[in-house]
């Protein structure tokens, strides 16, 4: 077995996760594509305006988001790289209108992968850290015909989550239900080499993370919780908060997993038909997943992020994912609130 905090590479590690029967040779073979890929984009972002690849795409998603050109490159990145390998049935983008399902000219895995290729690309053309998040889910045998419905099952059966965060450097976190670990892209060698196993978000914080120009589309619960958090310590909460926004998750994801906090996107009224702003099966299913094992706790103001059955593949969901205690004190307002 490895010494723990030993420099391994991601192989190394995912032979030994292999080997200890967490995950899958395909498994296996299919985060190591995804990570290959992931390394593609982290040379696309670095290159930035030198690669022509900088401003919008001229097209938009399926949500009516203004798409970015390296939101259309990553998008295309990821698929060209997993649709041959034999380890998927099909895979979703949130880029895209519908699931893709895996040609008929390549062999078909056991495999969903659900990805939004470059998280925060509105951060893209002023050089902030943007990323990628992906999730893995195992699609039910015996299927002669992939259909939506086949990817809309709950976060808690993911069998494998990640983000890469292409910052300072490039990091690719990773879970396969068995802790939460960071690896650091080493250029020289292009490899992913383990520099953190066994992440740990602290049970409890003094910083949050949320977009507070939205606070006059809050509902009561949220308006509520926030003023208490800048009451600082002459307040309820008897201590002061710092707020932290990069506008992208992936980032703010990040900051938490090293140092605590709480993000947050909750519901508001500019869409009260909406349930939420972020994607449950591209983003918010992933990131729960990578910080619950972690030790942290991510909901949607009302329940556990996981436990959510979708009913459609760009599905929203407001999220508050961190520090497990902060997390279950802003779920109580709204619990106590009944809502939203």
């Amino acid at each position: 077995m490895t010494p723990p905090n030993k420099p391994i590479a991601l192989t190394r590690f995912l032979i030994e996760a292999q080997r200890a029967g967490h995950i899958t040779a395909d498994l296996r073979l299919l985060i190591e594509v995804v990570a290959r890929a992931c390394k593609a984009i982290s040379h696309a972002v670095n290159r930035g305006a030198l690669g022509g690849v900088l401003g919008d795409a001229g097209t938009g998603n399926i949500q009516g988001e203004a798409q970015k050109k390296l939101d259309v490159l990553s998008n295309e990145i990821l698929i060209e790289a997993n649709e041959w390998g034999g380890h998927l049935a099909g895979f979703a983008s949130e880029e895209e209108d519908d699931f893709v399902e895996v040609p008929n000219a390549y062999p078909k895995g056991r495999y969903l992968l659900l990805f939004d290729p470059l998280d925060g690309s509105s951060n893209i053309d002023v050089n902030i850290s943007v990323g990628t998040i992906f999730s893995v889910l195992q699609c039910a045998d015996g299927i002669d015909k992939l259909e939506a419905r086949h990817f809309l099952q709950p976060g808690s059966k993911q069998v494998a989550a990640g983000y890469t965060t292409y910052g300072p450097s490039t990091m690719l976190v990773l879970t396969v239900g068995h802790g939460t670990h960071a690896f650091t892209l080493d250029r020289e060698l292009g490899s992913f080499l383990l520099t953190q196993r066994d992440m740990k978000i602290p049970e409890d914080t003094k910083e949050f993370a949320i977009n507070m120009s939205n606070q006059r589309h809050w509902f009561p619960p949220m308006q509520k919780y926030v003023a208490e958090l800048l009451e600082g310590k002459t307040g309820p909460r008897g201590k002061d908060f710092n707020m932290r926004w990069v506008a992208s998750m992936v980032a703010d994801v990040h900051r938490i997993l090293t140092r605590g906090g709480i993000f947050i996107y909750p519901r508001d009224r500019r869409e009260p038909d909406k349930p939420g702003k972020l994607r449950l099966m591209y983003e918010a299913n992933p990131m729960s997943f990578i910080v619950e094992q972690a030790g942290g706790a991510a909901t949607d103001g009302m329940r556990r992020i996981m436990d959510i059955q979708p009913d459609k593949l760009h599905q929203r969901v407001a999220v508050f994912l961190g520090s497990k205690n902060e997390v279950e004190v802003a779920t109580r307002y709204h619990r106590e609130a009944g809502g939203p």
